[in-house]
C-alpha cells in the first residue's frame, strides 16, 4: 500500500500545466475511471491523471482506450501495440513511443519494437506486425496506398482503426501535458533496451490478461454513431465506445471553445492530407488573425494541438490561461482539438475511402 502511494505521487508529478486529481481525493466520474484503471492497470497512469480536471474528457479517453486497445477482441494485443507505437512515432510523441514499444518487447521482440521506434517499420520481421505498423504510420495520410488498401480484413477494421484513432487523440494530449520521455534521457542505447526489457517483464501480466469488452461503456451516455465513424460498424462495443466518447468530446468542445474557433479548426482539417506544418508557427498566426481578439489564444492552442502538438509550450499555455485560468478549460480545449484531429483520421478510414467533415 505504501509503495503504491509513493508510485502514485511520482506519477502525479509527471503531469504539467494542471493539477491532477489525487486518487485518494477522486469522486464521482473521476473516481469511477480511476477504479477501473487501477483494477486493470494496477496504477492510475499519467495520461489518465492529466485529464482528471475534466471528468467527461477523462471518461471519453478511458472508454476509447479501454474498449479499443485493452479489451479482448478479434485482434491480438501485439498488433494493437504495434499500431499504437507507430501512431506515436507519426505524431512525434516520445513518451508514447517509449510506453508502447516496451509492450512490444514482451508481446513480440526487441527487434520489432526498436524497428518501429526508429521509424523503420519495413524492417519488422513478422509480416503481420510489419503490415499494420506500416499502415498505422501513415494512417493520417488518406492518399497513401496503405490507407486506400489497408492490410487487414473488414472484421478487424473496428479494432485496428479504433486504436489508431485513440492514439491520434492520446499522443496529442500527452505531448501537451506530459514530459517528452518515459525512459530517462540520460540512458544510452544499451541501457534503454535493458530498461525496456525490465519494464516489459513488470507489465507482462496486464498485457496478457483477458479483459471482457464493454466495461467502460456505462461511464458515458448512449449516443448514435456518426456517419464519418462508419469504420467502427461491425463491432458493437467499439461502435458504442466511439459514439459515446465522440458525443462527450463534442459537448466538451461546445463548452470550452467558441463556435468561431471550432469552425476554424474544422475548416483547416477539411483540407488536411496529413502534411506536417513545419517548425514555424506562421501558418497558425495567419489563421487566427481573423478571429476576434478574445478567441486568439484558444485558437492558437487548439490549432497547434491538432497540427503540431509538440509545439505547445509554456507561452502558448500561459496566453490561454490569461483568459481561462481553470484547469478544466485547458484540458477540454486540448482534448477537443485532439479529438477533432483523431476523428478526421478515422473518417479517412471509412469503408468508402472518403474523408468526411466533422459534424
Amino acid at each position: 500500500m505504501v509503495a503504491r502511494r509513493v508510485i502514485s505521487s511520482v506519477l502525479q508529478r509527471q503531469v504539467r500545466y494542471v493539477s491532477a486529481v489525487p486518487p485518494t481525493a477522486a469522486t464521482g466520474l473521476v473516481a469511477e475511471v480511476y477504479a477501473q484503471a487501477a483494477d486493470e492497470m494496477r496504477v492510475v497512469v499519467p495520461p489518465i491523471l492529466a485529464q482528471s480536471p475534466s471528468p467527461p474528457s477523462l471518461a471519453a479517453y478511458w472508454t476509447l482506450t479501454r474498449e479499443t486497445l485493452t479489451a479482448a477482441g478479434r485482434v491480438d494485443r501485439a498488433r494493437k501495440e504495434a499500431v499504437a507505437a507507430a501512431v506515436s512515432v507519426a505524431n512525434l510523441c516520445p513518451y508514447c513511443v517509449d510506453m508502447h514499444s516496451i509492450g512490444l518487447y514482451d508481446l513480440s521482440s526487441e527487434q520489432t519494437a526498436e524497428a518501429i521506434v526508429a521509424d523503420r517499420a519495413g524492417e519488422v520481421a513478422d509480416p503481420g506486425l510489419r503490415a499494420v505498423a506500416g499502415w498505422a504510420r501513415v494512417a493520417h495520410q488518406p492518399d497513401e496506398p496503405a490507407v486506400r488498401q489497408p492490410p487487414f480484413s473488414p472484421s478487424d477494421r473496428p479494432e485496428l482503426v479504433g486504436v489508431a484513432v485513440t492514439f491520434h487523440y492520446l499522443t496529442r494530449v500527452v505531448n501537451v501535458f506530459l514530459p517528452s520521455f518515459l525512459v530517462p534521457r540520460k540512458f544510452g542505447p544499451s541501457a534503454r533496451r535493458r530498461f525496456k526489457h525490465g519494464l516489459s517483464q513488470v507489465l507482462n501480466p496486464q498485457l496478457r490478461e483477458t479483459r471482457l469488452p464493454g466495461r467502460a461503456l456505462a461511464l458515458l451516455h448512449d449516443a448514435p454513431l456518426p456517419v464519418d465513424a462508419a469504420w467502427a460498424q461491425g463491432h458493437p462495443v467499439v461502435a458504442a465506445a466511439v459514439a459515446r466518447s465522440f458525443a462527450a468530446l463534442d459537448a466538451v468542445g461546445a463548452r470550452a471553445l467558441s463556435p468561431a474557433v471550432r469552425h476554424l479548426v474544422r475548416e483547416r482539417l477539411s483540407t488536411w492530407r496529413g502534411e506536417e506544418p513545419g517548425h514555424s508557427r506562421e501558418w497558425c498566426e495567419r489563421l487566427i488573425a481573423d478571429l476576434p481578439e478574445v478567441d486568439r489564444a484558444a485558437g492558437r492552442l487548439a490549432l497547434l494541438t491538432v497540427f503540431a502538438s509538440y509545439q505547445v509550450d509554456e507561452d502558448v499555455v500561459a496566453e490561454f490561461r490569461a483568459r481561462e485560468p481553470g484547469d478544466a478549460a485547458l484540458v477540454e480545449v486540448v482534448g477537443w482539438a485532439s479529438y477533432a484531429a483523431a476523428r478526421q483520421v478515422g473518417a479517412g478510414q471509412a469503408t468508402t475511402g472518403s474523408s468526411a467533415l466533422l459534424e
